[in-house]
């Protein structure tokens, strides 16, 4: 069987129309890197990009590069490179700050919407599997606009609307499981109750079709170091639908997101669109390795990549049944498409031994992550991803397992 599965996962890297976009990435055959949901592997075009960034746009140019290198209007025209990826027209992400910044900018912003359209909405309702941030940020933001903060599921949240629900933050995808919540119904309930959307998209932008227009959603965010490649603690993205953006109202009113930033006016004037969600000042190396990182999307299509996401999840659980001795492991993640994410999780018994099982994996050259308690992680970044790394991946995970826990 194990040569079958070799010979099977070979054959279909042969056949993989995406393969070729695996030249464009340092990744190598000497390691399986299924860590991508955590840090996306270096485009190779970045270096030569920071290294003209630095010695020709900011080494001689230098001030001047804000106007000839195009620096003050990166926020927006990164932004429009991103927009495809997800679903959005022109004109609705700008890109900056982190993620944290952008989930507070969000949900404040559609708690004032949500009170200025009915003051009895006052109920912010919060995934309550989602990541730690978004959950300290709804905290805080609830406590600083009076509302009142609801944990609940995410597949809860239809039937927990009311008429003083003011506005949802879910994630796209559940961190730990890689469970893909449904954004087309919760958006439409929402939508249909009166109140606001925010979905955190970090695990989702960049492996899956989201939809955010063609959906309705109100307001967004993401990371960009994960699927999307920009480096670490490259800048965040918030998206604001255009209907509303002349009533998007920014907590965080910085100077470059005013009508007139050099009138170093006293007063706020907020800028027209999604330049209003600016705050300081852009960061340009961050935001420049991010830019010629997206390059390697030009001429793919999203739905391409879903495809090949979800036959490589496919292929590695049927790899992980072959190779892994029963009841050392249990999928988290979904089976069903319409369910999964681009990661599989899967919950190592007993749950204490994820910790070295994954130090060993990652001696052996596989290399993913765990989650306490007990979650070992593998993403799936099918720009890079080939069949041959889930089957090798699988294929050591048993004989690690079989070494340390039968």
């Amino acid at each position: 069987m194990e040569q079958e599965l070799l010979r099977e996962a070979q054959e279909r890297d042969g056949a993989d129309p995406l393969a070729e976009k695996r030249k464009a990435f340092e990744v190598d055959d000497g390691t399986v890197y299924l860590d991508g949901n955590s840090l996306g592997a270096l485009p190779k075009s970045v270096n030569a990009r920071l290294a003209d960034v630095v010695t020709h746009e900011w080494g001689e140019l230098r001030i001047r590069s804000w106007d000839e290198s195009g620096w003050w209007r990166a926020p927006e025209r990164i932004g429009d490179r991103i927009a495809p990826l997800v679903g959005a027209a022109e004109g609705q992400i700008v890109v900056g700050d982190s993620t944290s910044v952008n989930v507070f900018k969000a949900v404040v912003a559609a708690l004032r919407l949500a009170a200025e359209d009915d003051p009895a909405r006052t109920e912010l309702l919060v995934d309550e599997a989602t990541f730690p941030t978004d959950g300290y940020i709804a905290e805080s933001a609830a406590r600083m606009t009076g509302a009142t903060l609801t944990p609940l599921p995410a597949a809860a949240m239809p039937d927990a609307l009311g008429p003083t629900t003011g506005a949802l933050l879910v994630n796209h995808v559940d961190y730990r499981t890689g469970e893909l919540n449904d954004l087309p119904g919760i958006t439409a309930a929402a939508r249909a109750a009166g109140a606001r959307t925010v979905w955190d998209l970090c695990h989702s932008a960049g492996a899956l079709p989201v939809g955010l227009d063609a959906h309705g959603v109100d307001l967004a965010v993401g990371c960009t170091y994960k699927f999307l490649n920009g480096g670490p603690g490259s800048p965040a993205y918030l998206y604001v639908r255009r209907a509303l953006q002349p009533r998007f109202d920014s907590p965080l009113p910085g100077w470059t997101g005013h009508a007139d930033p050099f009138a170093m006016a006293p007063a706020y004037v907020p800028a027209d669109g999604a330049t209003r969600g600016r705050v300081g000042t852009p960061d340009i190396l961050s935001m420049a390795a991010l830019e010629e990182a997206l390059t390697v999307w030009e001429g793919t299509d999203i739905d391409a990549v879903r495809a090949k996401s979800l036959a490589l999840g496919d292929f590695f659980l049927r790899c992980v049944r072959v190779y892994v001795p029963e009841g050392t492991v249990t999928p988290l993640t979904p089976e069903e498409h319409a369910r999964r994410g681009s990661q599989i999780s899967l919950l190592c018994e007993p749950a204490d031994a994820a910790g070295p099982v994954m130090d060993a994996l990652i001696k052996r050259g596989v290399v993913g992550d765990f989650r306490r308690p007990g979650v070992l992680r593998f993403g799936i970044t099918p720009l890079y991803t080939a069949f041959r790394d889930v089957e090798r991946a699988a294929r050591v995970l048993g004989e690690i397992l079989r070494d340390t826990l039968t």
